[in-house]
This record gives structure tokens, C-alpha cells and sequence, in this order.
């Protein structure tokens, strides 16, 4: 598919999600076109990327906005798609367009909108005051649940998570907290860059059940759903996922 497709000269950027580093896209970068200039920042306090003194939305945009170029394919994952959606819409010179993998702007469950119950996020808030290591392999093994692959879904994530220094607390804290309490579906919905989204069927911290909602707020979003993924389909879905993300990167 690729030879087919002409590819844009703009900056690619992966945005991994909670407890992971850049690790993450090893795999993928090494399956993708040569000729795309991707880059794979660690999101503040992740990987190799410092911890801000405050761990509040504009502190981890200020900090992430400065590693990425400008008019920038921005492609976000999990928490990466969450942050992603932000940066387009308050630093919008950094994003020509925004790809969302099994993400959402709003993450919580709520009236008419699927999404995490409050009390599972407390859970983990709760237990990673007592063992961060531990609490960052459940949150894997969740996000590989239902895929068919997810025992060898997991050890490539808790690779990734491995190779690098685990991330602080503060960090992970903070995260969660972002996690918790933004609800971006207004800034989403008032985007001007084209936006498209990729979601996996089985995925039990992104319900697929929100693909016509999102299509609520933007009636010109692009959705494609990989039916036998779960929350990492780049990893369990490799070529499927490739080829729903080509076209999106063409010229």
C-alpha cells in the first residue's frame, strides 16, 4: 500500500499513552514507511523526558509543545490522544492534523458517555501510593484485555515499560489526575484541523460505543474500528493498523 501513496512531508508525532515511554513504537517505526519523518517524545515525567514541578494540563503541554515540530501529524494514544487533543487545539500551529488511537477526549464515564468508572480510576490512584510497579502491569494487562494476542500484547508493553527507568509518581500521579478530570469534548468538537480516529472493538478502557458520539461532535471525523483489537491495536493489529493509518498520512 504504501508504494501507492504519496506520502506528506510533514512531521509525524507519537504521543504513547499512561506508564509507557517511546519504547512503545519501536515496533511500529520500524514497519512504517522510511520516508516518513516520525518522532517519538516521551510525554513529560515519562521515559526519559523530566517531570514538571506541577503536573497540570498547561505545565505538560508547555513542556510537550517544545519537543514537537511545527505542523506536526499528530498521532496520540491512550493518553498521548487526550494530551494530543489539547495541544491542537491550544498550540495549534504544532498540529496540521490529529489522529487519535483508541483515545478520547473525555476518558470517565458519564451521562451519555461511555468511559472508565470513577471508581476504577481510584483504585489504581489508591494503589500506586503503595507499589507503582505493580500498579503499572495491572493498568497493562487491562489495556491488552480481550485482544486474542494479549499475553504477547502485555510482555511487548511491559517491555517497553522496562527498558526505561520507571516513571515517578508524581508523574504517574499526575497523569491519572488528567486521566480523571479533563473533559476535552468541546475543544475536540471546535477543532479546526482534520481529525481521525482509530478504535478497537474490544477495547474495555475506550468503548467503541463512543465512535458515534465522537462523530456527533465532528460530523467530518474519520472513524475506523479494527474489530478483533483491544486498547493497543498497533501492537496486536500491526498491518491492519497500518493500513487504516496510510492513507491518513498521505500528501
Amino acid at each position: 500500500m504504501s508504494e501507492q501513496i504519496k506520502f506528506s512531508q510533514n512531521p509525524v508525532v507519537l504521543l504513547h499513552g499512561w506508564g509507557l515511554n517511546h519504547q512503545v513504537w519501536s515496533q511500529l517505526v520500524l514497519a512504517l514507511p522510511a520516508e516518513l519523518a516520525i518522532h517519538t517524545p516521551d510525554l513529560p515525567g515519562f521515559g526519559l523526558s523530566p517531570c514538571p514541578v506541577s503536573y497540570d494540563i498547561d505545565s505538560v503541554l508547555a513542556q510537550l509543545a517544545e519537543q514537537i515540530p511545527e505542523q506536526s501529524i499528530v498521532l496520540g494514544w491512550s493518553l498521548g490522544g487526550l494530551l494530543a487533543i489539547a495541544l491542537a487545539s491550544r498550540h495549534p500551529d504544532k498540529v496540521k492534523k490529529l489522529g487519535l488511537i483508541a483515545s478520547s477526549p473525555c476518558f470517565m464515564a458519564k451521562e451519555n458517555w461511555p468511559g472508565m468508572e470513577s471508581r476504577v480510576m481510584q483504585q489504581f490512584a489508591g494503589q500506586l501510593q503503595q507499589d507503582l510497579a505493580l500498579t503499572v502491569e495491572r493498568f497493562l494487562a487491562i489495556q491488552a484485555m480481550g485482544s486474542s494476542t494479549a499475553r504477547q500484547d502485555i510482555k511487548l508493553l511491559k517491555q517497553a515499560v522496562l527498558s526505561l527507568a520507571l516513571p515517578s509518581a508524581t508523574a504517574l500521579q499526575g497523569g491519572l489526575e488528567l486521566l480523571a478530570t479533563l473533559d476535552l469534548r468541546q475543544e475536540f468538537a471546535a477543532l479546526t484541523q482534520p481529525v481521525f480516529s482509530i478504535l478497537g472493538r474490544l477495547d474495555s478502557l475506550v468503548p467503541v460505543a463512543i465512535a458515534p458520539l465522537l462523530q456527533n461532535l465532528r460530523p467530518d471525523l474519520h472513524v475506523e474500528i479494527l474489530q478483533k483489537a483491544s486498547h493497543a491495536p498497533f501492537i496486536s493489529h500491526q498491518n491492519e493498523f497500518i493500513s487504516l493509518l496510510l492513507p491518513h498520512l498521505s500528501a
